[in-house]
């Protein structure tokens, strides 16, 4: 429960604020630039030490894939931690050989595994032939050389992630280790391979059986999203479906790199004690000619429907009673996006949170109470979620009416500015802490320039939420908290 909590919260990361007078301070500090193949670095100068922290942002996540190649986002950020032509093999030209044989005998195989009329031996014997050829291409690996050697260079902290709507790679270096970043980062993202693929899809599906199929919640969040999309991707998850990872290959990964992975779609952030002319120069040497300045990712179009009616469903497990309630709503960039933030922030975030004083405190009906907007991304209109437990002996629908009560008060005017103004000084706070951190800096500004198209709404959302009134919390709540626009998912515990 603390990691699907963590998880959700991170969707918050954008979103914290401070003053304008924060802003007139960064502002001098904050180089931004571009270079003429579209590829944006933001530069953050801050010498309270010898280090800087690396950030490249890439607008593409499981929302951007292909039907049939659910979790291919997730698999190609995997593939960049394989090395390069250069690092992480004995001999790459050998090796690509083996790699281009590799992903011939799984199709072979693919091919007889799903034939419906497939004849087992050939399928097994097709398998057989497969492994031989990967223990073949296993003989040219030098396992963990990329990690390893940017952390004996100093390197820290060296991890990434993938979301529905994006993809991060970040760590840091020794301040006077820039250029091994640069050359570094050049390296894998133009010259990536995709070495130990099938390997590593096996780390993934592994991963996808301890996150989402051995774990209550994690089945409960799948459940959830797939019901309440019906057209747009953000009914996919992360970790894509089972058989979809099992038929990606090399190719289609090359296909979904070659496709999203252009200059235009992606930023680079350097937070830390770095000269902004020479990352200037180093850009231009290390990523000038990076290909595909000539062509754009693609939009994704798609647009969800109007709901005709509440969704409800019903999991039954042998694990402790949840309910996740979700109301369809906007993306980051339309103007109900702040109120309906800072809602979730009065309604359920933190101790002095309404549901919490009321649902834990007061009624102790709820173990645990959230609230936030923009599950399972914000790039694109998702959803305002609300999670409980309810406590030992609680039933559900008394928890649900609990919940139900403290959302109509809102719609009938229930609020006070003062709760507002205590939401604005505790993000204020949160991202104060944030920019004491190179790493958090660079992730942080690199997002919001993709999200939202430049790195100064870090701090400009700052006024805007300081001008929302009671009237506009009362208003997306009467729009978007609906009954027809409303999906609730459970789990019934069952012995």
């Amino acid at each position: 429960m603390k990691k699907l909590i963590a998880c959700l919260s991170f969707l918050f990361l954008t979103a914290g604020l401070a003053s304008a007078q924060d802003l007139d301070t960064f502002s001098d500090r904050v180089t931004e630039f571009t270079l003429d193949n579209g590829l944006t670095f933001i530069v953050i100068e801050r010498d309270v030490a010898p280090v800087a922290s690396f950030m490249t942002f890439v607008d593409v996540g499981s929302a951007n894939e292909p039907v049939g190649q659910t979790g291919i986002a997730h698999i190609f950020e995997h593939m960049a931690f394989k090395g390069t032509e250069r690092i992480g093999t004995t001999n790459y030209e050998e090796e690509k050989d083996w790699i281009d044989k590799l992903d011939e005998a799984y199709l072979a195989w693919l091919d007889e595994y799903n034939d419906p009329n497939a004849d087992e031996e050939e399928v097994e014997r097709l398998w057989e032939e497969f492994e031989g050829i990967q223990d073949k291409a296993h003989e040219f690996v030098e396992s963990e050389e990329y990690t390893n050697l940017i952390e004996s260079e100093g390197g820290t902290g060296m991890n990434a992630f993938t979301s529905a709507d994006g993809t991060g790679y970040f760590y840091s270096l020794p301040s006077n280790k820039m250029e091994l970043w640069f050359n570094l980062e050049s390296d894998r993202f133009m010259n990536p391979v995709m070495r130990e693929f099938y390997v590593e899809k096996d780390v993934i599906k592994e991963e996808r059986r301890s996150r989402t199929d051995s774990d209550p919640i994690g089945r409960l969040v799948e459940e959830f999203t797939s019901v309440a999309f019906s057209a747009h991707t953000y009914k996919n998850p992360v970790i894509g479906w089972p058989s979809d990872i099992r038929n990606t290959t090399i190719q289609d990964a090359w296909d979904f790199y070659d496709t999203h992975y252009v200059p235009s779609n992606i930023t680079m952030a350097i937070s830390g004690n770095v000269d902004p002319d020479e990352v200037k120069e180093l850009a231009e040497k290390y990523f000038s000619h990076m290909p595909g300045a000539d062509r754009e990712a693609p939009k994704l179009r798609v647009e969800e429907p109007e709901q005709r009616g509440e969704r409800r469903f019903t999991i039954k497990d042998r694990a402790q009673p949840v309910i996740l309630m979700g109301y369809h709503t906007v993306d980051a960039n339309h103007p109900d996006a702040l109120a309906l933030e800072t809602l979730g922030n009065v309604l359920a975030q933190g101790r002095t949170s309404r549901m919490y004083q009321e649902l834990v405190v007061e009624e102790q009906s709820a173990m645990v109470i959230n609230a936030f907007n923009g599950f399972p991304g914000d790039k694109y209109a998702g959803l305002f979620m609300i999670l409980g437990l309810p406590n030992q002996g609680v039933e559900m629908e008394d928890l649900e009416e609990g919940i139900m009560k403290e959302i109509e008060k809102v719609k009938e005017g229930d609020l006070e500015q003062s709760e507002i103004d205590r939401v604005v000084s505790r993000e204020r706070a949160q991202l104060t802490r944030g920019l004491r951190n190179n790493s958090g800096m660079a992730q942080q500004f690199a997002m919001a320039n993709a999200r939202y198209g430049s790195w100064e709404s870090v701090f400009t959302r700052l006024q805007e939420m300081e001008e929302l009134t009671v009237e506009d919390l009362q208003r997306v709540a009467e729009q978007y908290f609906t009954e027809n626009n409303r999906t609730v998912g459970t789990i019934e515990t069952q012995n």
